[in-house]
């Protein structure tokens, strides 16, 4: 197939020849040689879009569908098919940032319809347009804290994902925030006790519900204790799992964050995702990123705007909240797809499905010999931590073999942890449970 660089070679000769150059390796002459690749990639030779399709579909056979239990912050949930046909609409994915309100009349109402069922979802009261995932989310929470009090000093319960609690880490790096991490007690929630004797000088306190290893915190004594020690508390939390348990505007949490890609969006391999804020009325103006308000025109017909953008391109850089510049657009439509679909009921439905099959799933785990569960008290909502007496990344291996995926080992994040994170939600049937269950049984043996 031929070049698509759309200029001939006398048309680039004669470009360089402006800038004084002779040819397009003298663009690069700031890059010393060592660095530099000294022979063509080895890329192979063009091919026609036939031979190129005949390829990638080689490719996608090596590709296999097997049932999934691995959870750890990424969801395989049913997708209802309404959400991908109305989203290859091409006003949803190409629209580009509303800027001029007389031309983005469609993406505004979307944004404010998104943040309308966020409110709805959390219990809060404002919520911008999403920003780029829940560990971001939870990042600009700490910053929403530290500038709401003044004081930069902020509690992190270990019951935080470890890629949400690095994230934070970064951010607070840089804005000089101390982060206190709040370790979890013999029942894998957080050690309100510890928490308490950290609190001297905080601003708030960030807690996951669940938590990361699937585990249901006290939420309102948390929430009470933080209040009661003068600090704001930031709830993370599963979106699905509000379909059975407190929203957090119900204990009383002043910032609800968290990822909503278990709200209609596929796990894509990682990405891309999107963050959900939500905050008390009180906060508003902390808020990073978007948000769309509604307004009447000098007609007094409905219309919708950006408001309050609390970032750096818009005020002086110091006074500004965050750096945050976009939100995932289409992302947040998605989820506001999957919201509206599912309703009240929906997502009740889809909720406690997730807390059967996974408690069928632990329940039958536990009659494994060589398989316990950890927290075998603690109340979880869709995964949980067993333990057992091989190796996981072993036993891993046996069940891809047998067609499955385990749970994640919980030693990927470093230390000598044994661990399995283990994960059912509405897409696993019981006949895969029990697949499982018999596959985990003849490994253990």
């Amino acid at each position: 197939m031929k070049s698509y660089v759309p200029n001939t070679e006398s048309e680039r000769l004669e470009m360089l020849n402006v800038i004084g150059l002779s040819s397009m390796d003298e663009l690069f002459s700031d890059i010393p040689d060592a660095l530099k690749l000294d022979r063509d990639l080895n890329i192979g030779d063009g091919m026609s879009e036939a031979e190129l399709r005949r390829v990638f579909l080689e490719y996608a056979k090596k590709n296999s569908s097997l049932p999934i239990f691995r959870g750890a912050g990424a969801y395989r949930h049913y997708i209802p098919s309404v959400i991908p046909h109305l989203l290859s609409r091409s006003e949803f994915y190409t629209a580009y940032t509303p800027y001029q309100p007389e031309m983005s009349q469609g993406m505004l109402q979307s944004i404010f319809e998104y943040q309308t069922l966020m409110c709805r979802l959390t219990g809060l009261d404002v919520s911008n347009a999403s920003v780029y995932d829940g560990a971001t989310a939870a990042a600009e929470a700490t910053l929403m804290m530290r500038d709401a009090k003044r004081k930069a000093k902020i509690l992190l319960s270990l019951g935080l994902a470890p890629d949400v609690r690095a994230t934070i880490k970064t951010y607070a790096h840089a804005a000089k925030i101390e982060i206190v991490e709040i370790p979890l007690d013999n029942t894998g929630r957080t050690d309100i006790e510890a928490l308490r004797e950290n609190a001297n000088g905080f601003a708030g306190a960030i807690i996951a519900n669940p938590n990361f290893y699937g585990n249901l915190e006290d939420m309102t004594l948390l929430t009470n204790t933080v209040h009661e020690l003068g600090g704001l508390m930031t709830s993370y939390v599963n979106p699905i799992s509000i379909g059975l348990i407190k929203r957090p505007g119900d204990y009383g949490a002043d910032i609800a964050v968290g990822d909503a890609q278990p709200l209609g969006m596929p796990l894509m391999f990682g990405g891309p995702y999107c963050g959900f804020m939500c905050a008390t009325q009180k906060l508003i103006r902390n808020l990073p990123g978007r948000i769309a308000g509604q307004t009447c025109d000098k007609d007094g017909n409905r219309v919708f705007v950006l408001t309050l953008q609390a970032r750096e391109q818009h005020i002086r850089r110091e006074k500004a909240s965050s750096n945050i510049c976009s939100n995932q657009m289409l992302c947040a439509i998605m989820a506001s797809m999957y919201l509206s679909v599912m309703g009240p009921s929906g997502m009740r439905e889809v909720a406690n499905q997730n807390l059967q099959k996974a408690h069928y799933l632990a329940e039958g785990l536990s009659q494994i010999k060589g398989i316990k569960l950890r927290y075998e008290n603690t109340p979880f909502f869709n995964e949980f931590v067993i333990d057992l007496d091989k190796d996981v990344i072993a036993v891993n291996a046996a069940l891809k073999a047998k067609g499955y995926v385990g749970g994640l080992r919980l030693n990927y994040y470093g230390g000598n942890d044994n661990g399995m994170l283990i994960c059912a939600t509405e897409m696993n049937t019981r006949e895969e449970i029990d697949g499982l269950l018999a596959a985990l049984e003849e490994v253990m043996r």
